[in-house]
Order: structure tokens, then sequence, then C-alpha cells
């Protein structure tokens, strides 16, 4: 029976949803599980073939989809970012590229007897790591905080670097294709170059001034963005052949480093419109997979993947870490880690079709050879980066450092006492006020959508094992519970009471967030608020044997609320019930107390300064308490 084109196009979308959950059920990169069904509806089964489905529209839209991609990524590049996160970063991104370039364009040409332009390519594109599949790994196996940023940061920059410098190479090949003698392929290698560097320039120094100056709406802002970039490629490719990749790549870097260009409400735009058309772009380019090219290939095919993997990473991180203090197990452990990802897959298979459109020998091999890399390389890290990890003792303890959902006062009254005992937070908020106060107090904080892609990306949740959430902001506090359960666990998210005026909406809650409510002794956030106006302040009481838990508590009269307890052992636990709490004498309490009346502090000086026996002097209740802020 035959199968309808609505049928096919419905059924790539299920399967990429599908792709999707496996990957957040399994904690793994989507692009794994993209590939494979994308492969298995595909050459297996039959059931999608591109070029019947699309036909002449295929191309295009392959090409629009590659530019959304390299136009994401690009406005993530800020130039300060390269600067700031070390000399090992600085190093690897030339030094890895270079590398790595090489011996992948060596390999594939002497190894596979692949043609020149095929293997420059290939060599290019295996460059490029991505954030989306290092990020799942770091989430899963906790390296040290000197690798998880030396890999973060890795992937960050070398996404659009990289795509950068397949492109360039792109355009030599074409541009050197279409010229009869080197004059003229230098010539129209020189017009891409000055089109796409200019006129990508000058869009984005006109986007941003747009969105600076808010001369779109606010409710404009995304999709006038990704129109006018959409605009500008196709502009591009009619001045000069193929500038066009190379015209948003600029495009996107120039709006990054513009100031006070609000792109973070992009990124988080095309998370969401990644989910159905970047996904859908993978499903169909797995589907064009041609199993008989792999086979054609043979065991070189093995040999040139364990040259860029077992030689070329290596030999990129041993020469990066020149001059720096990383020792060899963070070393060896590096030069373990670096998957491929999205970018590089959407450029190859890109590339491949023009390359076979301009008539070049053996551009049919190029997507087996960096399609079977980018399934080689995340099997193999994902599967094995926990016990070698392990093995090299790279990996970070368990972590008990806290998330704080908010930075508002409360929030950062809370994240000031745990900081004084040394122990790690990280505040998110999407009030820029909030953030810029905390950032005062050089309190580690991420401004923006704390559940978004960009944040799973760019928040360094190094030594974060729990979640606090003292946000007003009701709906993304269930959204943020329901995200951080599935990163954390149960027993590791903490969120405040919603209130009395809100139990019908509480009792319609789902149990999963329900069980993480009562934080605090079941205190609102307005509580808290309210708490904090009255002159409320954070101060940390050390149990002794002369100074009981029961003595602290009638000392405030019952009115401190306890919000931490840190035991003997230096462990610290947020507080549910205070009723639930024995505490033994050597713990520390983090508690929330009210501000002592004038009078009482002055009968207290008082009563000291006619206390003349010795044994008064011993330490009373308040000397064991020390303020927090």
């Amino acid at each position: 029976m035959a199968v309808s084109t609505a049928m096919i196009l419905a059924s790539i979308g299920v399967i990429s949803l599908f792709c999707q959950w496996l990957a957040w059920r399994m904690r793994m990169p989507a692009i794994l599980f993209l590939l494979i069904g994308g492969i298995v509806a595909g050459p297996v089964t039959g059931f999608l073939n591109p070029e019947a489905v699309f036909d002449d529209i295929l191309f295009p839209m392959i090409s629009l989809a590659v530019a959304i991609i390299l136009f994401e990524g690009s406005l993530t590049l800020r130039a300060e970012e390269i600067r700031s996160h070390g000399k090992m970063v600085r190093n690897l991104i030339p030094v890895g590229a270079l590398v790595t370039s090489t011996i992948g364009t060596l390999a594939a040409r002497w190894i596979l007897e692949v043609p020149w332009e095929v293997a420059l390519l290939f060599g290019a594109i295996s460059v490029v790591t991505g954030p989306t599949v290092i990020a799942p790994l770091l989430r899963a196996v906790r390296p040290t905080s000197t690798i998880a940023n030396i890999l973060r940061w890795e992937g960050i920059i070398i996404d659009p670097l990289g795509a950068l410098l397949a492109v360039l190479v792109f355009e030599g090949i074409v541009s050197w294709g279409q010229g009869n003698v080197f004059s003229h392929a230098l010539y129209i290698f020189g017009k891409t170059l000055m089109v796409g560097f200019l006129i990508g320039a000058a869009a984005g120094y006109l986007n941003g001034l747009a969105l600076r100056k808010h001369w779109l709406p606010q409710y404009l802002h995304n999709a006038g963005t990704l129109t006018f970039m959409l605009g500008v490629y196709v502009l591009s490719n009619e001045l000069a052949h193929e500038a066009g990749l190379l015209t948003v790549t600029v495009m996107g870097i120039w709006m990054a480093n513009m100031k006070q260009v609000p792109v973070e409400d992009i990124l988080e735009f095309k998370e969401s419109l990644s989910v159905l058309l970047i996904s859908a772009l993978f499903i169909i380019l797995a589907a064009r997979v041609d199993f008989a090219s792999i086979a054609g290939l043979g065991w070189g095919l093995v040999s040139v993947l364990a040259c860029l993997i077992l030689i070329a990473r290596p030999i990129s991180i041993f020469l990066s870490a020149i001059g720096t203090k990383l020792n060899w197990r963070e070393k060896l452990y590096l030069s373990w880690i670096a998957p491929r990802g999205i970018v590089a897959a959407a450029v190859s298979a890109l590339f491949a079709l023009q390359l076979e459109r301009a008539g070049f020998a053996g551009a049919n091999t190029l997507v087996p050879l960096v399609f079977m890399l980018i399934i080689a390389t995340v099997t193999l890290q994902s599967l094995t980066a926990r016990p070698i990890a392990k093995l090299l003792n790279v990996q970070e303890p368990p972590a008990h450092g806290f998330l704080i959902l908010g930075a508002n006062p409360v929030a950062r009254l809370i994240a000031e006492a745990l900081g004084k005992h040394e122990i790690p937070v990280m505040l998110t908020d999407t009030n820029w006020e909030n953030v810029r106060q905390a950032r005062m107090k050089n309190m580690p904080v991420y401004f923006g959508n704390p559940v978004s892609e960009h944040a799973a990306t760019h928040m360094d949740l190094t030594g974060i094992g729990n979640v606090l959430i003292l946000s007003p902001y009701k709906q993304l506090n269930s959204l943020a519970t329901y995200h951080f359960l599935d990163w954390f666990g149960d027993d590791s998210v903490f969120s405040l009471s919603e209130g009395d005026q809100d139990q019908r909406a509480r009792l319609q809650t789902a149990g999963k967030i329900q069980r993480t409510r009562g934080l605090f002794n079941s205190v609102s956030y307005a509580k808290l608020a309210s708490l904090v106006s009255q002159g409320y302040t954070v101060k940390t009481t050390n149990l002794r044997e002369e100074f009981s838990y029961q003595q602290f508590l009638d000392q405030y009269h019952n009115q401190a609320l306890v919000l931490f307890a840190i035991d003997g052992r230096k462990h610290i636990q947020a507080v549910r019930d205070m009723e639930d709490l024995k505490p033994e004498e050597d713990w520390k309490l983090i508690s929330l107390v009210p501000p002592q009346p004038q009078k009482e502090r002055k009968e207290k000086e008082k009563e000291k300064e006619r206390e003349k026996k010795p044994e008064s002097s011993a330490p009373s209740p308040e000397s064991t308490e020390k303020p927090a802020d």
C-alpha cells in the first residue's frame, strides 16, 4: 500500500519527538538517537526516501536549516568569553583545529584515497564538537570543575569557529573548481569572502541596532531576526556563489558582540524551533545514508576514525596543555572526550550535496565518513566516560551545592550564608535587577530561563547537587521542578509552599511536584519576603553542650526559622520540617532569626556589666552565633 506524503511528513515529526524523548530518558545526546531513527526509517526499512518525498526542495530546505544552525551557534560566540576561560581553552581552539583538520585530511586522503577536496572538507568538519553533545555527557559524568569548564567552553567556542573553518574550506574548493587558472580561482574566493564578511557585518549591525533601539515590537524580535537572516543568506548566495553560510555566521558573531543586544530571547526561540525543524532535518539526513557507501570504505574507515580519536585528539590536548597546570590524569581524560555533534552532521550533508551538484568525484563518501565519526565518538565516549573518570580519579565527589531558582533578596541572603560555609551556589533569575544585585555581591548567577537549552549549556553546575526553588513565579517554579527532578532526583529538589491563597491550585498539582513542596517548615515565598522586610537576618548558630537546640529556640521565642542544618561531618541538609529536626551538639544551624528588640538588648548589656563573678564569663548563647550576612 502506498504511503501518502502527508503520512510521511507526520511520521518524521513523530520519530523526531520520540528520539528527543528517548535521549532525555537515557541522558544521552539526542543526535545519536535522531541519526539511528533516520537510518531505520530510511535505508533499513525503506519507509522514508527524502529525494522522492521532497524532490527539488530537498536541497533548499537543508541549506536553510543549516543556515539557522550556524547562525544560532555564532550568536553564542563572544570575544570576552574566549579571553576569560583560561589558557587551555585559548590554546585548544587554534591548536586543536589545526592538528585535527590536518590529521583528518591526511588520514582520509592516504588511507581511504578519497579526492583531496573531500579529504580537506572532512578534516575541517571533524574539528567541531559542539555543546549539544558535551552538556549531557558532563551532567552524567560530573568530572572535576577544571575538566568540565574546558570541555564546555571548547564545545561552545569551536562550534561556530569550526563551522566557519569548514565554510571557508568549502568556498576555496568551489572557487578553485570554477576557476581555470589560479588567479581566477583566487578572485572567486576573494569575492565570496568579501560578500560574506561585508554583508554579514552590515546585517548583524543593522539587526542588532533594530533590537537595541526597539524598532521592532517585542513579539517580532524572534521572527523578524530569523526572517531577516534567511533573507540575507539568500541575497549573499545571489551575489557570490555559496557565500550565504559565511554571511550568517559573521552576522551572528557581530550581533553576539554588540553591546545591549538581547540575543538571549532569540536563542531560546531557536530551542523551540530545533525540536521540530532541526530534529526533523537529522531524520532526513540520516535517511539518505547509503550502507553501500559505508561498506565500500571497508576497514580503512575504522583506521581513519582511530587516527582522529586516538592520535589527533591526544596530540591536540598535550600540545595545548603546555604551560598549564593540568596533570597527566586530566590530560588523558580530555584526550578521550571529543564527541562530534549537530553542526558536523548538518554541514557535511549540505556540502556533500553541493559537491555532487558541482560534479566533484567521491563527494558521496563525505556523509558516511562524518556520520560514522559522530556515531563512533558519541557512543564510545558516552558509554566509557564515567568509568574512565573513576579510573583516572577525575570525578567530582558527591555534589552538595545548591542551584537557587531566584536571585531576589531572600535568595541572595540564603546564598550569601551558604557561601560563607564554602558551599557552592548558583543563582538564576529572569529579572535583570535581581541578577545585577547578585553580581554586585560577586555571586555566581545565570540570567535567563533556567530550563532552556542555553542554560543547560552555559550554566556552570559544577559542585551543584541540589535545587532550591525560591522564586515568586509559580508557573516557572513548576516547570523548573519537573526539569530538575530529572536532573538531580526526587531527594534533591526543594520548593516552597504556594500559600493558602492558592489551595485550589495546590490540590491540582501533580504528585511529583507536590513531594518537593514544604521547604523551610512549609513557609511560602510571600511569608519569607515579609520576614526579610521586617528585619529578619540569616545567622549561623553553633550548637554545643552548653547551648542546645531547645535553648536556641527559646532564645528567639520560637520565632526563628531553621533553613539548613550542617552535621558534624559537614554534610548539609535543607530543613523541611523543624519538628523532625533532631540536631546534635556539634551541629550548625543556618536560620532566619528575628531582630532583637532594642529594650532587650539594653537589658542584656546592663546585666553583663553587673556580672562580676569569673564563672559568669563563660560563653553565652549569643557568643555562639555569628551573622551570615
